[in-house]
């Protein structure tokens, strides 16, 4: 078989299209080669439109970037047609080898799919020879193509959640339909608060989704949301996500810390100490630093018990035991607290406990949680921690959709083989 042939094979050229020629510019470090292609004169193209054959009306010199030969890079050089269809006027025709407005071919461009899943892209557009910009147009480009094919009709129960996307107080709202068990992020835009849920309504509605359908949001206790959630899904019960209620107390406990540690010398470890659940393994001096704690009998001490008898309430066989022990739980954490000044961060955060109990139990009720969401969330910051940032949130929503959105196949029919 001739050089040309290979070629020809290897590009997926279909007539008219042939390899003209192939040169080695040796001038350059490393050598690039140049692989000209191009047709017969007086061949006919098909419109873009309808595909029917049609003249040449004139011609454009364009260039693409194709895999590496070797060690060597590889580019593409054709006069592109535009042709004159009686129907549908003048128009530019595709070529095979690349997408429309595309600078790469497209099998260059399912490398860098593929690449992109397994590697940062500021490593992918150094092993690929290209600016990361242009990586990021390509993995963008279909990503996007691929979210806005999902079909939401049947999502019923869903979650949402912010991450944080860069300093500065930066935030994404990820949300995920609660149905699937794999890759279930359906929607993530910049920002958090109660407009994050109006944008997610109007990203349902485009994509065949109904708000009436929505029976579930899975949320944190942030009036904003919740007031929205009434708004925008009328038909949704809200489930508080057992993690935020743990949340809820460990922050109050750290606050303890820091309002105690003004009047008195805390043990060395004291934070990570209180911060580590009961059942988490410590080290050694965090483990010394709580037994002086409770030994001491101090506020900070009293603080971490009430957020370990969470435990025993999430620990509740049904609904019935749930609502006694949320009730009993915040009865005797009342009585800790007392009129313990140091210990006003733990008496709001029981305030917003028993504001928000009907919704807690929910989660006996409907078995729906944001574990699943919070674990993404590690797996998001780990990849955001990996590549050392994004530069922009855009490019961070993108890494979170190709991560952990149902797209694969859709990204499979976005990408032409």
């Amino acid at each position: 078989m001739k050089s040309e042939e290979i070629f020809a094979l290897g590009l997926g050229l279909t007539p008219p299209w042939k390899l003209l020629s192939q040169r080695m510019d040796m001038s350059t470090n490393p050598s690039t080669l140049h692989l000209e292609i191009g047709a017969e004169r007086g061949a006919q193209y098909p419109c873009p439109i309808c595909g029917t054959m049609c003249n040449s009306y004139d011609f454009d010199d364009k260039s693409w970037r194709h895999l590496n030969f070797f060690q060597y890079s590889c580019y593409l050089h054709a006069r592109v047609p535009r042709v004159q269809c009686p129907e549908h006027g003048v128009h530019r025709v595709s070529v095979p080898w690349s997408r429309p407005g595309s600078r790469f071919t497209l099998l260059f461009e399912q490398i860098v799919m593929s690449l992109a899943k397994e590697m940062p892209v500021n490593a992918l557009a150094r092993h690929v020879e290209v600016s990361d910009t242009r990586i990021w147009r390509i993995i963008r480009y279909y990503v996007h193509k691929a979210v806005n094919s999902l079909d939401l009709y049947n999502v019923m129960g869903i979650a949402l959640d912010e991450t944080a996307a860069k300093r500065g107080h930066k935030y994404v709202t990820i949300f995920l339909d609660m149905a699937r068990d794999k890759k279930p992020v359906i929607f993530a835009v910049p920002g958090k608060g109660k407009e994050c849920l109006s944008d997610f309504s109007d990203f349902l509605t485009k994509h065949n989704g109904k708000v009436d359908h929505i029976l579930e949001v899975v949320c944190d206790m942030s009036p904003a949301f919740i007031a929205a959630v009434g708004e925008k899904f009328p038909m949704s019960e809200v489930t508080v996500d057992w993690f935020h209620v743990v949340q809820l107390f460990t922050r109050g406990v750290d606050e303890v810390r820091k309002l105690e540690a003004r009047e008195i010398d805390m043990p060395s470890g004291t934070r990570w100490a209180i911060l580590k659940g009961a059942q988490t393994k410590k080290t050694d001096r965090q483990e010394a630093a709580l037994d002086e704690l409770l030994q001491r009998g101090l506020a900070t001490a009293t603080a971490y018990r009430i957020k370990e008898m969470l435990r025993w309430v999430r620990e509740s066989f049904d609904i019935k035991d749930a609502r006694w022990r949320a009730k009993t739980f915040v009865k005797e954490a009342r009585d800790l607290v007392k009129d313990n000044d140091l210990l006003e961060p733990i008496r709001k955060a029981l305030g917003t406990f028993e504001a928000h109990v009907p919704r807690i139990l929910r989660r006996w009720i409907s078995n729906f949680s944001n574990g699943r969401l919070e674990s993404l969330n590690g797996v998001f910051q780990a990849a955001r921690a990996k590549a050392r940032g994004y530069r922009n949130v855009n490019y961070f929503i993108t890494m979170i959709y190709l991560i952990g959105a149902p797209i694969t196949d859709l990204l499979q029919a976005a990408i032409p083989h």
